[in-house]
């Protein structure tokens, strides 16, 4: 077949399916052109969930007759130099949207400069320009794309229902909203409910997430901050018990730019790898802010993904901020918890026997069945509604010792015995009256044990509720960090393990040597395209050596960094954590439960365990007044 040139037509339509994948990417593309046009307001209207309308209308800096002549030409645009490809500082720059929405859509814009006296407006159908018209119309701009895809039929099939695309769409004006703060975003049409998110003065992107993904998640989220080498990292970050069932609720930009970035996201994961199980997701909104010369904006059409120069910094800086930010938090669980703890009673009150409502003073609801009458009701002797020996528990032995005695087992004993001495250093007689300074404590004095597995405990405007063997799990977990951190123990190999690989392999390995043996695991050269393992981490136990130097090898170039030796260190250490740590059953003497919960509130992510469930649920007193109708 004969080399051809291709027609301007499908040239374009070649461009749309590169550019405008559904309705949202046709919402995209038109709300980026506003706001680099400088726009403080922004209306969106929608129908058919875009595939039947989409109106934007900006009160930005508007469009001369030149200028609207040449945006729906491909390659033309207001937004680069030819001076500097890589310093790109607007959202978009490739100068093709508008010609290929006009090539498989029906365009209309209209648009006013301030320096003109009227504006200007013109069509595009299937690819076909109308002449130049002029138009009333205050400053700004107008653009309508109706019947998406009616010049491609058979990209139509390809698109989801409209609740979905109009879902979509949503989603895309909620993360260009998080981007720029200082914008009033209007979303309304007939085949949605009315989204208004007014400007927040001075930018304050707190006051706009708490708009976007709720106050809710701003209660149960840590400020994270962070610098280094010109990379500025700002944000909330949720929770490590304030879960999703998806990454849907992790808003991630870069310069400005809302991005979908794989690296991105493979940091926030391993940030929270010590506090959330691994088929749980967290909520965030992270802000990258770097110079536009060391990240590459244009490796993707539609610049969902982006390219760092330097990757290996990026992700550190977000996995460090990240676990700093959740140590920050101390013993500190989601709230969502304890609603849902209440919402649990509730049901549970209500469905256990027709209820009514009480005629006493306290004018709530009694947990009582129907035709309960307390002054006909007899009388219980107390022996037989308190256990023996009434509300005291018998003496018990502290924290035993792991029945333990191969070498993995000691740190976790050390870390265990350290617990267990802090327990007989704050022990006191009894449960009696607690003590008003321990009641004014976070997690305040402890009250009783249920079922050898739960600690109650008393607070000062409410109650907590503590899984004894989740809490003793991430203080022995986090004193084993604490010792890896420190020093990490190694185990020499009677005969070296020689690994051979690819030569470039090896000199990256050998190149960050001296990290690696900070982690336990030396190795040397041994000719090219070789390494040889002399010690690895003792922690580890029978490892296999080459299995893992390959692993760091494959991290090593993907993303600049070991972390797989860290993770498989952390991994061990979490085990051991969940081995060693007081298990559910164990009955504990009150001073080892108040121990417990002061050794909590001095420990980094105490809110939750190793696996990501919490530790502890806290009730208001006002919340459980109003369970029983008192308030």
């Amino acid at each position: 077949m004969p080399v051809r040139q291709l027609s301007e037509t499908t040239v374009n339509r070649i461009a749309a399916g590169e550019v405008v994948e559904r309705p949202a990417s046709v919402v995209k593309e038109l709300v980026e052109n506003a706001l680099d046009a400088g726009a403080t307001r922004v209306e969106v209207v929608t129908a058919g969930g875009g595939k039947t309308l989409v109106r934007v209308t900006d009160n930005g800096s508007g469009m001369t007759k030149d200028d609207i002549v040449l945006a729906v030409q491909r390659h033309c645009t207001s937004k680069l130099s030819e001076d500097d490809l890589l310093d790109i500082r607007t959202l978009g720059f490739r100068g093709e949207a508008l010609p290929s929405i006009g090539s498989v859509a029906e365009l209309a814009i209209e648009t006013r400069h301030r320096a003109e006296p009227h504006g200007w407006a013109l069509s595009v159908s299937a690819g076909e320009t109308s002449e130049v018209r002029p138009v009333g119309l205050t400053e700004g701009t107008r653009i309508e794309v109706r019947n998406l895809f009616f010049a491609t039929p058979a990209r139509l099939k390809f698109l989801k229902t409209d609740r979905a695309e109009a879902g979509a769409v949503t989603e895309i004006v909620k993360r260009l909203a998080l981007a720029h703060p200082a914008v009033r975003f209007q979303l309304s049409g007939s085949d949605r409910s009315t989204l208004d998110l007014p400007a927040v003065r001075d930018g304050a992107s707190e006051a706009r997430i708490a708009q976007v993904m709720g106050a809710e998640f701003v209660e149960n989220a840590v400020p994270v901050v962070a610098d280094r080498e010109g990379v500025r990292l700002t944000g909330l970050a949720g929770l490590g018990t304030y879960q999703k069932a998806n990454a849907l609720a992790q808003y991630l930009f870069v310069n400005g730019r809302p991005v979908r970035d794989k690296l991105l996201m493979g940091a926030i994961r391993a940030g929270y790898a010590d506090v959330m199980a691994r088929d749980r997701f967290p909520a965030v909104a992270l802000y990258v802010d770097l110079d536009p010369h060391e990240v590459d904006v244009n490796v993707h059409p539609t610049k969902a993904d982006v390219r760092f120069r330097d990757p290996g910094l990026v992700r550190g800086l977000v996995v460090g901020a990240l676990r700093h930010a959740l140590a920050a938090a101390g013993a500190r669980a989601a709230s969502t918890h304890g609603a849902a703890t209440l919402h649990t009673l509730a049901l549970s009150a209500g469905t256990a026997a027709p209820m009514r409502r009480s005629g006493g003073g306290g004018g709530g609801f009694g947990a009582r069945p129907m035709g309960f009458d307390w002054r006909t009701a007899p009388l219980r002797p107390l022996d037989d509604v308190l256990p023996p020996g009434g509300l005291g528990e018998p003496a018990q032995t502290p924290y035993a010792p792991v029945e333990r005695g191969d070498a993995l087992a000691r740190p976790a004993q050390a870390a265990f015995d350290a617990v267990s001495e802090a327990v007989s250093a704050d022990a006191r007689a009894g449960i009696g009256e607690p003590a008003p300074e321990a009641v004014a404590r976070p997690l305040g004095a402890a009250r009783a044990q249920l079922h050898g597995t739960y600690i109650v405990a008393q607070t000062g405007d409410g109650l907590v509720i503590v899984d004894q063997h989740a809490a003793h799990e991430r203080l022995v977990y986090e004193r084993l960090k604490a010792q890896l951190a420190s020093r990490v123990v190694t185990q020499m190999l009677l005969i070296p393990d020689i690994v051979d690989m690819p030569e470039e392999d090896a000199d990256r390995l050998l190149a960050r040597a001296e990290e690696l043996a900070e982690l336990g695991l030396v190795v040397e050269g041994f000719g090219p395209g070789a390494v040889a393992v002399r010690e690895v981490p003792a922690l580890l136990g029978a490892v296999d050596a080459a299995g893992l130097v390959r692993d760091i090898a494959d991290d090593l170039a993907e993303w600049d960094q070991a972390t797989r030796l860290k993770e498989r260190l952390d991994h061990v250490a979490a085990t051991m954590a969940c081995h060693g740590s007081v298990r559910a059953g164990r009955r504990l003497r009150p001073e080892e439960m108040d121990a417990l919960l002061r050794e909590m509130e001095a420990t980094p992510a105490a809110g939750q365990c190793n696996h990501g469930r919490p530790t502890f649920v806290e009730l208001k007193l006002a919340d459980i007044e109003r369970l029983f109708g008192r308030r």
